[in-house]
């Protein structure tokens, strides 16, 4: 049977009833999907969203990195204010750098838990701070930090000898003379690295609180490259006093020259390279003024010079010097007390005969130096600064190893004590 229009109702009304039906239909439809297939929409992506910040955040490491000093710190101390350790981790790398780019060198401890450094750091410097970190189940922290060190008021260096770029005798010790009394010896003589072409052992010995000399055991092989770094800058000398040095020397080791006096026999013989090359007839400390004995270095190298006895304690009665000569020619110096070796033109018949100083050695020479064959100028033109003369047979006591760069005269066990 068929049914006809509702009565009173339009054809539009017929039409959009039907389509609310519809969608009512669609609309159960939908909910029973996403009851039995899952969530959809706002509400979906918000749960899977607190999935992923809940793995990210069971991907953090757990270690903890602590450097001190805090970051952007001022004034801080060159030496034992630096520290880096971890904790719930190991330490895997530690940075620290200058601007310059050069590196702090330090050492993570075996269990990695901190990192020292192994040396003091420059003065009024701002250094960079880089550490990572791994935990147990190998995941990375990393922590960065800055700070800088104290701008020292009161300061000290050190003049040393021998010069940067010269070439020297067997003999010669790095020598270095600080401006100030150092108190902290241990420190200034760590910031100091000697290293040398071909490899040998190098000591250094204080002698006082301003003197630190460095020798291998043995004179020195010829050819050998002396490389002298001086890292001072920032080490605290005494409490308050800082190294303001940072420079690297070097020099090289020329050929072998000993000489041997005997002051009994009056002689020197100049052994250059293990031979006797020449034998020179000398007049060493007549009695009273005898010449040291020991191992002497040659320090100083003087064409001419003065040499008046007052300057050394040698005076008459009315207080003047018992000698006084304005011209000695070719003097060179073995000792900080006046010894020297040089040219005599007024011994007369004492050389090769008698002892007739007043401690020096004198070789025959002439006024003005003219004659280049003379004993005198011969020495003279074939020594180098750090040459050696051994003095033996004199009636008098061993140099001291300070008067001079005379350390020659100590054993090595005394050395390295």
């Amino acid at each position: 049977m068929n049914v006809g229009p509702v009565p009173g109702a339009s054809v539009d009304a017929r039409r959009h009833g039907g389509r609310k039906l519809a969608a009512l239909a669609l609309g159960v439809m939908l909910a029973v999907t996403a009851c039995g297939g899952g969530e959809t929409g706002p509400a979906a992506e918000g749960k899977g969203k607190d999935k992923d910040s809940t793995a990210a955040q069971s991907k953090q490491s757990e270690a903890v990195i602590g450097i001190a000093p805090k970051d952007g710190a001022e004034s801080v101390k060159t030496s034992g204010a630096l520290k880096v350790d971890a904790t719930k981790g190991k330490l895997t790398e530690v940075v620290v750098k200058a601007p310059d780019g050069k590196e702090v060198d330090g050492e993570i401890s075996g269990d990695g838990a901190s990192w020292t450094p192994s040396a003091h750091l420059a003065a009024a410097t701002r250094y960079t701070v880089h550490a990572v970190a791994e935990d147990s189940a190998g995941r990375t922290a990393a922590e960065d930090s800055s700070f800088t060190t104290l701008t020292p008021k009161n300061t000290f260096v050190g003049t040393f000898t021998p010069e940067d770029g010269s070439k020297v005798g067997v003999g010669m010790p790095f020598s270095l003379r600080f401006t100030r009394g150092i108190t902290n010896p241990d420190d200034v003589k760590k910031a100091i690295r000697i290293t040398t072409e071909p490899p040998v052992e190098v000591e250094g010995h204080w002698f006082g609180n301003d003197r630190l000399d460095f020798r291998p055991e043995k004179y020195w092989k010829s050819g050998t490259k002396v490389t002298v770094d001086l890292a001072l800058d920032g080490v605290e000398g005494r409490p308050g006093v800082y190294g303001k040095q940072s420079k690297t020397v070097s020099f090289t080791i020329g050929r072998s020259q000993v000489s041997v006096v005997d002051a009994k026999k009056h002689t020197m013989k100049v052994e250059r390279d293990g031979k006797v090359i020449k034998t020179i007839p000398i007049t060493a400390g007549a009695p009273g003024t005898e010449t040291w004995n020991g191992k002497m270095v040659v320090s100083e190298r003087l064409k001419v010079t003065r040499m008046n006895g007052a300057t050394v304690g040698f005076t008459d009665a009315d207080g003047k010097g018992e000698y006084d000569i304005k011209d000695v020619p070719h003097a060179m110096r073995l000792s900080t007390s006046g010894t020297f070796i040089h040219g005599n033109y007024w011994g007369g018949g004492a050389f090769g005969n008698y002892n007739a100083s007043h401690g020096c050695i004198g070789l025959r020479d002439t006024r003005g130096g003219w004659d280049k064959k003379a004993p005198g100028a011969w020495f003279y033109e074939n020594t180098m600064i750090g040459d050696v003369v051994v003095v033996k047979n004199s009636n008098d006591a061993t140099i001291a190893p300070d008067n001079g760069l005379n350390g020659w005269n100590m054993s090595w066990e005394e050395w390295k004590a």
